[in-house]
């Protein structure tokens, strides 16, 4: 009966058969992976440090340190650098955490005077922000170990990461191996070249927004600090946590510092902290972006909000943190397919190109006898 439908029908007909194919097999992967996220977590964020930690991993190794050895004294280089970072911006959110939410009621009072019911919004939501970062924290944590505080939990998965983060390291060089070993043998060396380009992709994103997050949490706390911004600190590390959620987190870093100074400095001032912001933004996108990741996945800007958007709706704050490298290792994959399939399709068109228009000839057959 296909016969009887035009061939564009058919080729439509096959894409949707493929496109639901695909669909149905990345909503049981999700569905798997919220099922499983206990355990799922601590790997997607192991495999995250592993990215990150992998430079200074290898350049011991080149150093000539064992293998075992090399990972543990990456494992404690950045439990100590987090430890201290965490500690910094901790001590920093509860030394001014205080004059960034009363500088946040005074906005909002000053807003509801000209904007009624959002500034009334504004209020109740900043007299509710120890509740809100209370559930923004349970939501993070919600479900890594049952039964559990929400500090227990992150911190169950924080040593889960961390474990994972030594063994994934040390036995990196098993991993190419393990994985052809999974698949058929004809296509290892496809699986391991998409696994090897999604790595890469995730590795680049991590060390180039750790690398522009510092910048943009440095930048901004130098000038909010001499604009005499209250809470630059604060703001700073606000600043430093949000670039890890490309765009929505500047946005919200961003707008926050601005409501501070104009609640405590004034309109000039606010204005002012914006410029900065700006500033910073644009030195982040025109200079920072493309110097620092030009190597990884570029994504465009609606692709990165959809994305965040998916992985918040799926598994939270969890999922807006992962949603951007995983794309990127997606992206990744999706390229070096790509890449092979252009060169075998290359390899096809100088086999029938204008030298050889059609198959290679037969050799002539034997003399025999007539």
């Amino acid at each position: 009966m296909s016969f009887l439908l035009p061939e564009a029908v058919r080729r439509l007909a096959a894409w949707c058969v493929v496109a639901l194919l695909v669909t149905g097999v990345a909503a049981v992967g999700v569905w798997l992976c919220v099922v499983f996220k206990t355990a799922v977590t601590p790997v997607l964020l192991a495999l995250l440090g592993t990215a990150l930690l992998g430079p200074l991993y290898r350049r011991l190794l080149r150093m000539r340190v064992q293998r075992s050895l090399a990972a543990g004294l990456t494992c404690a280089a950045v439990l100590a650098v987090v430890g201290g970072a965490t500690y910094i911006v901790v001590k920093a959110l509860f030394d001014t955490g205080g004059q960034i939410v009363s500088s946040l009621r005074a906005a909002a009072h000053d807003l509801s005077k000209h904007f009624g019911a959002a500034g009334t919004s504004l209020d109740d939501l900043a007299a509710n922000s120890k509740e809100l970062l209370g559930k923004f924290g349970g939501t993070a944590a919600s479900g890594v170990v049952s039964g559990l505080s929400v500090a227990g939990e992150m911190i169950a998965t924080a040593v889960l990461a961390l474990l994972l983060v030594f063994f994934f390291l040390r036995d990196s060089h098993k991993a190419a191996h393990t994985l052809r070993s999974l698949v058929p043998e004809h296509s290892g060396d496809t699986v391991e070249a998409m696994a090897r380009r999604a790595f890469t992709a995730v590795e680049g994103f991590m060390r180039g927004t750790t690398f522009i997050a510092l910048i943009d949490a440095v930048c901004i706390t130098a000038g909010l600090l001499v604009l005499r911004v209250p809470g630059a600190w604060g703001l700073g590390a606000l600043v430093f946590v949000g670039a890890y959620i490309p765009y929505l987190g500047a946005f919200l870093s961003g707008a926050i510092a601005v409501l501070v100074a104009l609640a405590d400095r004034g309109l000039a001032i606010a204005l002012w902290t914006l410029g900065v912001v700006l500033a910073v933004q644009v030195l982040e996108g025109h200079v920072l972006q493309p110097v620092i990741q030009s190597r990884t996945v570029q994504m465009h800007p609606a692709v990165v909000m959809l994305a965040i958007t998916a992985g918040a709706s799926v598994a939270g704050i969890i999922g807006m943190l992962l949603a951007v490298p995983l794309t990127a290792a997606a992206f990744g994959v999706i390229s070096e397919m790509r890449a092979r399939y252009a060169d075998g399709a290359s390899g096809d068109r100088v086999y029938a190109g204008k030298d050889s228009p059609g198959p290679p000839p037969t050799p002539p057959a034997a003399a025999g006898p007539s």
